[in-house]
């Protein structure tokens, strides 16, 4: 097992991650509970990288937030090909 496949794996898990917390927002989630647990876990590790892209990214008609999008397509495309080709290039 290489570090560019740890990457690689780790990489799509926090993608995982973010659909999970995008997908728990559309729901009511009420104080207390597990479910509510689960909320305030998911967005104090995925909030932090949505972020960047929530001051950037304006929100679109009828409050549409694209910024959870964008987020996971730069992670996808731009940062987990460059970090995957940086773990090779270490040799490990």
């Amino acid at each position: 097992m290489t570090l560019a496949y740890i990457v690689n794996r780790v990489l799509d898990f926090y993608g995982l991650l973010i659909l999970f917390y995008v997908i728990l927002s559309w729901f009511p989630v009420g104080r207390g509970g597990v479910l509510s647990d689960i909320y305030r876990v998911l967005a104090s590790v995925c909030e932090p990288y949505i972020g960047i892209f929530r001051r950037i990214v304006p929100i679109a008609g009828a409050g549409i937030d694209f910024s959870p999008l964008i987020a996971l397509l730069v992670l996808r495309y731009l940062v987990q090909p460059a970090l995957v080709a940086l773990a090779r290039m270490s040799g490990l």
